[in-house]
């Protein structure tokens, strides 16, 4: 039954892809415009915003040019690779105007009137003003221009066909700009707008379905993302205690928060390669929309309680050293993330017992920042956690990851632990030349 309808949906697909290719026609090249022709205003606009969209993380490769593209993304469908985005008139978008800039930000249509696959999301920036579309095509075609061909996509069949995506919008693609919700406050809408626009939060914080669209019936669930969980946004999130709005604008300002540690992984990058350019208003209008998403912080005597709890909790070690994964908690992690005194640790060494790595559905996460450290990668000026993928057997770390679970929260045991490290461990293997 499952794999008639999947087929049947297929055929929905085929029928409604065929009807909307009508009016799909390429628009006229251009020859690409002087950078100076740009307002320096615009210019400077858009390059905010294309921090916002952490354009930069999508579309560079390692030791290429900004922006040229290359990077390739596994859809579960196949490989797609991010495009070129400078202005280079044969490789780039140095030809499209900005009518075809904005169909393609906002319809997913390339100017040769191509279907662009749902891994570009424009699902979100479709909702971005005109005024915020055309200041990032200003910024774009003022960047030095950069002769770097397009990498074909290698997707699996029947989805190779790219008339089948004009199907897929009818379905998923949901028209319109932003528009405000007059129940709610001036800075609350302004962070539902970058949220949801072109910060494509939802993108990496939603599941999605069989065929790729996000989950309307999971909003914010979370999901797992090249190996690590994009944790959720919503009421389910793991954290021990509550984000606060402070705690949203303090973290999405530095990567760290004293009560939830730094920020790893792709979200590392996306504050500071992206959000970094924003101004503090912006950051504050994000804190106060998620804010309204996540559990609500408790009155400020119940969370000095529970704060005080916590912090017992992650001071009152096992004292069976005879347990492997104590011994190995106590010789290789309490230096750093034991706090003997009432104060918050510092945010580079959290109190573990503060940590959604360790209360998270999976162990996704806390393995990952075990196995690879934390340092340069995540912006700071030095390693402050060495990985310990190469000091620890997949024993040892399997151990100290139950141990550190159940000694320092007061949720189920992972059940996730060996597939978690061997997946670790393949995908290192498969980045090595």
């Amino acid at each position: 039954m499952a794999r008639r309808g999947y087929v049947a949906l297929l055929l929905v697909l085929c029928g409604l892809g065929a009807y909307a290719l009508a009016g799909r026609s390429a628009l006229p090249p251009i020859v690409p415009p002087a950078a100076a022709s740009f307002a320096v205003a615009q210019v400077a606009r858009g390059e905010v915003l294309a921090g916002l969209g952490n354009c930069a993380a999508c579309h560079t490769t390692a030791g290429a040019a900004a922006f040229t593209g290359g990077v390739g993304f596994d859809t579960g469908y196949g490989v797609v690779y991010s495009t070129n985005l400078t202005p280079d008139a044969q490789t780039g978008i140095g030809q499209w105007s900005e009518a075809a800039f904005v169909r393609a930000m906002r319809e997913g249509v390339a100017r040769d009137g191509s279907q662009l696959l749902p891994v570009f999301p424009y699902t979100h920036f479709a909702l971005a003003t005109d005024i915020d579309l055309s200041a990032l095509y200003a910024f774009f075609m003022s960047l030095a221009p950069v002769a770097r061909p397009e990498t074909p996509a290698a997707l699996k069949f029947p989805l190779n066909f790219r008339f089948l995506q004009a199907g897929w919008k009818l379905l998923y693609l949901k028209r319109g700009v932003y528009r405000d919700n007059p129940g709610k406050s001036a800075e609350w809408n302004r962070g539902a707008y970058l949220a949801e626009g072109l910060g494509h939060c939802a993108a990496c914080h939603t599941p999605r379905n069989r065929f790729g669209a996000e989950r309307g019936d999971a909003a914010y669930a979370g999901a797992i993302s090249e190996g690590w969980l994009a944790t959720p946004l919503n009421t389910s999130n793991p954290a021990p205690l509550p984000w606060s709005e402070q705690d949203l604008f303090d973290y999405l300002r530095g990567a760290s928060s004293a009560r939830h540690g730094v920020a790893a992984g792709s979200m590392s990058s996306v504050i500071h390669g992206g959000l970094v350019h924003l101004p503090d208003a912006d950051i504050r209008a994000l804190a106060t929309y998620f804010a309204s998403l996540l559990p609500v912080p408790a009155a400020p005597g119940k969370d000095a309680q529970l704060l005080a709890a916590l912090m017992i909790r992650g001071r009152d070690h096992d004292p069976d050293l005879l347990e492997p994964g104590a011994r190995l908690y106590a010789s290789a992690c309490a230096y750093c993330h034991y706090n003997g005194g009432a104060m918050l640790p510092q945010p580079a060494r959290p109190q573990l017992s503060l940590s959604s790595t360790v209360t998270a559905a999976t162990s996704a996460n806390f393995m990952q920042i075990t196995m690879r450290g934390l340092g340069t990668a995540e912006g700071l000026p030095a390693v402050y956690m060495p990985g310990f993928a190469s000091a620890l057997s997949d024993t040892d770390l399997a151990a100290l990851a139950r141990y550190v679970r159940r000694s320092q929260s007061d949720r189920p045991a992972w059940t996730d632990v060996d597939e978690t490290i061997e997946a670790i461990r393949q995908a290192n293997r498969e980045s090595i030349p």
